[in-house]
């Protein structure tokens, strides 16, 4: 199959998500699209995978011209579409899910499962997509579910498959086993096209690569022409640095001290299993784990969203397991929580009245229990410049910046009072490569000026880069606590559940004079040199 996208252009009101793109994949190619959250690349793939409608341009196969009005004739025309999100039954067969609305049947009309099950066994041994036939799905990992939704997609005969940010819940591991899969497939003549933001994997899989930013393409070029730092600028628009700047850390007493931990989810089933970790003042620890391994359920412990049913949590002695969020903010935690819209900002309300949603009662933001609106909009107006926060007006509605903008007011607000422990999950999680790089840098400012910090992130080059020690979860559990250096391989494989190798350095390194004032971090610092993530990106 040959593909080409000419002129596509969707709106949403006044919002061009697309905006004249010009696409080509050749038979039997890896064609990368790669760009930030919001270039515009979901939008694009949802018109040609039959789930909105363009309002300019069309779509050609083989040079023809095409129209789908709904998913179910782009499979027709031979496309299959991998979604971030997997769409499977989790209490079905792998059989029983790849044949899903294409079941072979035996007399009567009743299911034929043998030959389910034959026809999937000879799939998977053709583009060596290994799988049981018969293993429920909710009990096989992540990468194998995806494999299960490949061979969905070839069971209905995709000449061109997509796939979209496939390697958001894989260990490293099962990401280099999707390449190679990817790799056979192509090699077979199917075409795909590989949806990603995350630069080291483009040139690890790519024949070619186009880049989106703001809904246009700006440019197309290959792995063998182009390096991490030019894809960057692409995406971006100007030139970033790819690496963390940070020196050694020089932790002090301990901060943060959990032990026996345990904490159900919203099911009533344990998501956090007897968890064991201490955070130093002048540290970054750095969670690592495929998401939906207990990180969500541990942080919103600690930070008073979420009992525990059993164990401690001290911050400087002060026991806070099954505190409130207010007693958290007192202890002296910040919070920058996984989902910045939910939990983090009021997005009807404007920039200021966000910046001091947790000190809005208190001088000098309200005096005899009246508002100082002076004060408020004084703190508004400092915090845009000190924190790079680019609204049009403090009185904004913070729901109408871009998300990299909305993550610096959740870091503005919890980085300007007095902080002894900064809690970060997915701290960079939907940002572009340039706000990557400022929260970053913020982040290492405040381990540098004595807060202790825990960071949780399912990036592992996230993880890699700000972490002065690593705590690997799996199933609810500490599976090990790392140095950095143990490296990819070895963290990936603790990320699937293998134990910590018994030599690699469990405790933080012995602590150094205590270096964090008594203010916490209330003003931020003159900005540093600048410093950006290894982006995994």
């Amino acid at each position: 199959m040959r593909l080409e996208l000419r002129g596509v252009t969707k709106r949403y009101g006044p919002l061009v998500a697309n905006d004249h793109v010009d696409l080509t994949v050749e038979p039997g190619e890896i064609h990368c699209l790669l760009g930030e959250n919001g270039a515009g690349k979901s939008t694009l793939m949802n018109v040609l995978f039959g789930m909105a409608r363009a309002d300019e341009g069309e779509v050609r196969i083989d040079g023809s011209p095409v129209r789908f009005a709904d998913p179910g004739e782009a499979v027709a025309h031979g496309i299959g579409m991998v979604h971030q999100h997997f769409m499977l039954v989790p209490v079905f067969t792998v059989a029983e899910n790849v044949v899903l609305g294409f079941e072979p049947t035996r007399a009567l009309g009743f299911l034929d499962r043998r030959r389910a099950r034959a026809d999937i066994r000879l799939l998977s041994e053709q583009f060596g997509l290994e799988v049981d036939p018969d293993a429920v799905v909710e009990d096989v990992p992540v990468g194998v579910q995806q494999r299960v939704e490949i061979l969905k997609a070839l069971q209905r005969d995709a000449k061109l498959l997509i796939l979209d940010e496939p390697t958001a819940v894989l260990t490293p591991q099962e990401s280099e086993a999707l390449f190679a899969i990817v790799r056979s497939l192509a090699r077979a003549g199917r075409s795909v096209l590989f949806i990603t933001h995350k630069l080291k994997e483009v040139l690890a899989v790519a024949d070619r690569i186009t880049v989106m930013r703001l809904g246009r393409v700006v440019g197309t070029t290959t792995a063998s022409e182009s390096g991490e730092s030019e894809l960057a600028t692409m995406m971006v628009g100007r030139a970033v640095e790819l690496v963390v700047r940070k020196g050694p850390a020089r932790p002090g007493a301990a901060v943060l001290e959990i032990s026996g931990l345990t904490v159900v989810d919203e099911r009533g089933l344990v998501a956090v299993d007897g968890v064991d970790l201490e955070v130093r003042a002048g540290e970054i620890l750095a969670v690592a784990g495929v998401q939906g391994n207990g990180q969500t359920e541990l942080a919103q412990a600690i930070t008073g969203l979420r009992p525990a049913v059993a164990g401690s949590i001290r911050i400087d002695g002060e026991e806070l397991a099954g505190a409130t969020p207010e007693a958290a903010i007192a202890a002296g935690v910040a919070n920058v929580p996984e989902d910045r819209q939910v939990d983090g900002l009021v997005l009807d309300m404007a920039v200021e009245d966000n910046l001091v949603l947790d000190i809005f009662d208190r001088a000098p933001f309200a005096r005899h229990g009246a508002r100082d609106l002076a004060a408020v909009r004084s703190n508004a107006e400092r915090k845009l410049v000190d924190f790079d926060i680019r609204a049009p007006s403090v009185l904004t509605p913070v729901g109408s910046l871009s998300g990299g903008n909305q993550q610096k007011v959740v870091v503005a607000r919890e980085l300007s009072r007095p902080v002894k422990l900064l809690v970060a999950s997915q701290p960079t999680r939907g940002l572009d490569v340039g706000s990557i790089e400022y929260v970053h840098r913020r982040i290492v400012e405040e381990r540098d000026r004595g807060v202790a910090v825990l960071i949780i992130s399912s990036e592992l080059d996230e993880v890699l880069a700000l972490g002065d020690r690593v705590a690997v979860m799996y199933r609810g559990k500490i599976t090990g606590v790392v140095d950095p250096a143990a490296g990819r391989d070895r963290i990936g494989l603790m990320m699937a559940g293998a134990a910590a190798d018994p030599v690699a350095p469990a405790a933080p390194p012995e602590a150094g004079p205590p270096d964090r004032p008594e203010t916490g971090a209330a003003d931020p610092p003159e900005a540093g040199p600048p410093a950006c993530p290894e982006t995994g990106a």
